[in-house]
């Protein structure tokens, strides 16, 4: 069964595996790169190439969603997978079910940070940025993956895994309080988990602590800067690698976004915005 790390892009999801792996897939609680392959990311072209599907057929690619996922659940134990799509049911083919999904996890940001924070990843202007997360259109996914990834629209994205609350399997989280208050945050995670996996909670603050050391923000930067990241996206101009872990907490949107775009972004989502705090 899997248990979605959701969330639209550029929204603090890297981060909260970076956390979870660490705690959870690790003796000691040290984050390194390779730790992050334990959880997987979905979709990917190599998952439907493994089923025989044919990547190059999007109906084709979005038909086979649920029996990619039945290839790689594995009932008795737990996964997790990290995507940007939005729980969607295009043409009668849903994004997942019941049968494979455990629960959800939902980080949310602020999507005026987002801006900031996506035009860097994909050196691209703010207003493309904008257009993007208002219109929402499919997207293709990183450097290893030839399939589309439908994040839809901001606000889209983060209204449709709230399905998952009325059966008490979702969690939302926003990037924001883990920033704030990171170790409050991120333990109330881990008990949404031992609560969906039905196994008692018992925190080991030792690992905790050296998770939460570990995944700083300035930590992960350094870490990227030594070793590199292989999710760092490319410069197609320049062919290097652009920054994955580029501002964090430093992303200040009020002095770095146009104000007509802040504008149009909070007229687009001002109920999802408002009923988050944002505005």
């Amino acid at each position: 069964m899997f248990i979605w790390l959701a969330s639209y892009p550029k929204s603090g999801n890297t981060m909260l595996r970076s956390m979870l792996v660490s705690y959870l897939f690790s003796n000691n609680g040290i984050f390194d790169f390779d730790l992050i392959k334990n959880i997987k990311q979905f979709p990917t072209t190599d998952l439907f190439e493994q089923n025989g599907i044919n990547i190059h057929d999007e109906r084709e690619v979005i038909k086979n969603y649920l029996k990619v996922q039945a290839s790689i659940n594995q009932k008795n134990s737990i996964q997790f997978l990290k995507t940007h799509s939005y729980l969607f049911n295009i043409e009668n083919n849903p994004f997942t079910n019941l049968d494979h999904t455990l629960g959800v996890i939902y980080i949310v940001r602020d999507p005026r940070s987002i801006v900031i924070s996506s035009s860097n990843h994909n050196n691209c202007p703010h207003k493309e940025t904008t257009d993007q997360i208002i219109q929402g259109a499919p997207i293709k996914g990183d450097s290893k993956s030839a399939v589309f990834i439908y994040p839809g629209t901001w606000g889209g994205n983060y209204n449709s895994w709230k399905s998952f609350k009325s059966i008490q399997k979702y969690l939302l989280v926003k990037y924001e309080d883990l920033i704030l208050d990171k170790e409050k945050y991120f333990v109330n995670i881990l008990k949404f988990i031992h609560n969906l996996k039905k196994v008692d909670f018992v925190l080991d603050k030792k690992k905790l602590q050296n998770s939460l050391d570990s995944t700083n923000f300035n930590k992960l930067q350094d870490l990227e800067k030594k070793k590199g990241f292989e999710e760092s996206p490319i410069d197609k101009t320049s062919g290097k690698k652009i920054k994955f872990f580029y501002l964090g907490p430093k992303n200040d949107w009020s002095k770095m976004l146009d104000k007509s775009l802040s504008s149009r972004i909070e007229k687009a989502f001002q109920n999802e915005m408002m009923e988050l705090g944002y505005i």
